[in-house]
């Protein structure tokens, strides 16, 4: 992320059933998630006795040393790294969530975000139930403990039944995992085992919101869990369920454009494909005379890539990327302009300096970063400055787990391109198609995606309508 004018990550999950060393290849799982979110992180897990949880804000790395693993010890584990997009942001909203119910001792970590929370909490707040959190989240545990079903997955089926929007999910009982995507597919959750080792009987399972966590943690991706469906892992072994009749698939498309890291395979596609044909897409449709390509990094990076190849423009990194950046810093007394960004992006000058650039990133929320970028390119030398974005325009407001700004903060939704390129500051500006993006995105499976950030149609209908009335047509 470079400032707020980027979309901001969601959260990640991970699942170890069956491994007796679950808390540590939970936080290793978290470890290569936490991209998805820097603001808390949380692990449980079960010795077979009882539950064991740990919680912070902060990164996973800060939050989970030696001495507070070694207090989780046990076979399963589960976890979750939050940026929040529902609730505030502080220490009682990291999950995973955990109480004490009817049906046992539970913990669930969630990523994406419910659009009839409110009103099942009001519901539920008028009937006596009392709230911890103001997570929607807590909305999902609320519902498995009031269930007239016996069983816990029982309940648990029948409380997702109840709630509209994206959530992929995992749940940790005594002895059981758990592992359910929405009926639409909007976030990803991949399922993988590690094979059995010297000595052990089984091989563990596990789960994860994108496979470069398995890498890590010498896994095998296996599948998706696929939409609308309830896996449970236990003693008896693997079994599974759908519990909705699924509608049309509506994964989020925006997790090839940015969210997840490019060495994953996420709805069962390499996302650096993905990005690289976006990239060779892009540079079909809006090709430019110029010297360089130079990407935003890291998440232009991929695409930057497939449009050098394609136009035979040369490909140089002429923005490098400090990642060593802390969460204080000091800032100067006297002002500094674009001192964020300039904290975070340095140009390379030798490699600017007269140069026709063209700049490739993922997507221009505000503009304002976008803005500072392109005047720090050209600070730097370059004689021309000709933007290209790998995904069409935003011009509404997520509701299903990306924390987007209102419509009215949204500079495509308000701006015709040509006025954001003045904006901005760009000799030239092109987003990729919507058209082109679903090409890239492709597969032999025929994902079929959700693009309504782009296009202002939803496939649920519990939104915010005032949000979504078109403030003003592109032309």
């Amino acid at each position: 992320m470079l400032s707020s004018d980027k979309f901001r990550e969601e959260c990640g999950v991970v699942a170890i059933y069956g491994n007796p060393e679950a808390e540590k290849l939970a936080y290793l799982g978290l470890h290569a998630l936490q991209h998805r979110g820097q603001e808390s992180a949380g692990i449980v897990t079960s010795d077979a006795e009882r539950l064991h949880a740990h919680k912070s804000m902060g990164t996973v790395a800060d939050i989970f040393t030696e001495e507070v693993l070694a207090s989780l010890r046990g076979t399963l584990a589960i976890g979750h790294t939050r940026y929040s997009t529902a609730g505030d942001s502080a220490l009682l909203n990291a999950q995973p969530i955990m109480v004490q119910s009817n049906k046992g001792a539970i913990a669930l970590a969630h990523n994406g975000n419910l659009v009839n929370a409110l009103a099942i909490r009001q519901k539920l707040e008028a009937q006596g139930s009392i709230f911890q959190t103001n997570s929607d989240t807590e909305v999902i545990m609320h519902l498995i403990a009031l269930s007239r079903e016996q069983t816990l997955p029982d309940a648990m089926a029948d409380s997702l039944r109840r709630v509209e929007g994206a959530f992929s999910l995992v749940m940790i009982s005594r002895d059981r995992i758990f592992a359910a995507r929405d009926p639409r597919g909007f976030r990803p959750l991949a399922m993988g085992h590690i094979p059995a080792g010297p000595g052990e009987r089984r091989e563990a399972i596990v789960f994860a919101s994108e496979t470069c966590a398995f890498d890590l943690i010498g896994a095998v991706y296996d599948r998706d869990v696929k939409p609308g469906e309830l896996v449970i892992v236990g003693p008896e072994g693997i079994s599974s369920r759908f519990y909705s009749p699924s509608p049309a698939q509506s994964s989020c498309i925006f997790e090839h454009v940015y969210f997840s890291r490019p060495d994953s395979i996420v709805f069962g596609r390499s996302v650096d494909l993905s990005r690289d044909l976006m990239g060779r897409q892009l540079a079909r449709e809006a090709p430019v005379q110029a010297d360089l390509v130079v990407p935003v990094p890291d998440s232009g990076n991929t695409a930057a890539i497939g449009y050098s190849a394609e136009s035979g423009i040369p490909f140089r990194l002429g923005l490098i990327r400090n990642h060593y950046i802390g969460r204080t810093f000091i800032e100067p007394r006297q002002s500094v302009r674009d001192f964020g960004v300039k904290l975070k992006l340095n140009p390379v000058h030798s490699l600017l300096d007269g140069k026709r650039v063209v700049l490739v990133d993922d997507s221009i929320v505000r503009g304002t970063t976008s803005r500072k970028i392109v005047r720090m390119i050209r600070h730097a030398g370059a004689k021309e400055v000709h933007m290209r974005i790998s995904c069409p325009p935003t011009i509404s407001p997520c509701f299903y787990g990306v924390d987007t700004p209102s419509k009215k903060q949204l500079i495509a939704a308000n701006k015709t391109i040509d006025e954001i390129r003045e904006y901005v500051g760009a000799d030239s500006l092109a987003y990729l198609s919507l058209e082109g993006l679903k090409k890239a995105c492709a597969d032999g499976e025929k994902t079929t995606y959700c693009s309504a950030c782009y296009t202002g149609q939803y496939p649920t209908s519990f939104v915010d309508v005032d949000e979504i009335q078109p403030a003003h047509t592109l032309e």
